[in-house]
């Protein structure tokens, strides 16, 4: 079974929510989850930021939902971390 470990992802967000609650959404999808965000650049609507995400086993298309709700969209997915555990982990 593969699981999903960590996820960077470059995202362009509105100004609303702030970084801390746009993280903390994030945070807040599944115990466990780990959120790092880091504003890469601002304009007068919008922020460019880098967004790390890590877990025992992270539910991409949950995450991906959740960044459209709050009005963002992932422009890439830069790095991830995929483990093959053993069934029943």
């Amino acid at each position: 079974m593969e699981l999903v470990k960590r996820l960077l992802l470059d995202v362009l967000k509105p100004h609303s929510p702030n970084p801390l609650e746009f993280a903390r959404n994030l945070a807040s999808l599944s115990e466990g989850y780990e959120v790092r965000l880091v504003v890469e650049e601002m304009d007068e609507k919008t922020e460019s930021i880098i967004l790390e995400i890590s877990a025992h086993d992270i539910d991409y298309d949950l995450v991906s939902e959740k960044i459209k709700e709050m009005g963002g969209s992932i422009h890439s997915i830069d790095e991830v971390e995929v483990v093959n555990a053993p069934a029943g982990e």
